[in-house]
C-alpha cells in the first residue's frame, strides 16, 4: 500500500469465522437459513463450502453454537484474518482466486477423516477418555508392521 494511503478498517471490534460443512444431511443453504433467522444483524455470506460470518464475537460465538448442532460432527469452524472486501485481500481488487481459497480447497479434502473419527468417539460404548497424564512425551518410531497395517485399511 503507498504510504500516502492509510489503511482504515472498517469493521472494527469484529470477528469473520468460516464454517465448513462436508455433510450427506445439511448443505450451506440450510446452514445459512438457520443462521440468518438467529442473526441479529450479524454479517453472513453463504459460500461454496459453508459459509463466514462476521460480527461482534459474542453474537458470532451464538450463531456458531446453534449451527453447529445441527450436524457436529461434519460442521468446522476456523477463523479469517481479514474481514470481508478488505482491500489487502479482496480479489476484487488484487484479482484472479482469493488467496486462502486453495487452503480451504485442501482442508475440505480432510474434514471426512476428522469427521469419521468423532463419528466413532459419539457411538455407544466408545471408552475414549482424553487423559494429559497418558499423553506421549517422547517421540517413538512407528513400527514398519503397523504402518503397512495403516495404509491396508485405508485402500478399499
Amino acid at each position: 500500500m503507498p504510504p500516502d494511503k492509510h489503511y482504515t478498517p472498517e469493521f472494527v471490534g469484529t470477528v469473520t469465522k468460516y464454517v465448513f460443512v462436508e455433510s450427506p444431511d445439511v448443505t450451506p443453504q440450510m446452514l445459512v437459513t438457520a443462521a440468518y433467522e438467529i442473526s441479529e444483524g450479524v454479517m453472513i455470506k453463504e459460500t461454496c463450502f459453508g459459509l463466514q460470518i462476521t460480527g461482534p464475537q459474542n453474537k458470532v460465538s451464538r450463531i456458531i453454537t446453534e449451527i453447529r448442532k445441527k450436524d457436529p460432527a461434519h460442521i468446522f469452524v476456523k477463523d479469517r484474518g481479514y474481514p470481508p472486501g478488505d482491500k489487502r485481500r479482496c480479489r476484487a481488487n488484487l484479482g484472479g482466486a482469493r488467496p486462502g481459497y486453495y487452503g480451504h480447497e485442501f482442508e475440505i479434502g480432510l474434514v471426512r477423516y476428522i469427521s469419521k473419527g468423532l463419528e466413532e468417539l459419539g457411538r455407544d460404548g466408545n471408552q475414549y477418555h482424553y487423559n494429559p497424564e497418558k499423553t506421549l512425551t517422547e517421540k517413538k518410531k512407528l513400527p514398519a508392521e503397523e504402518l503397512v497395517n495403516i495404509i491396508n485399511s485405508e485402500v478399499p
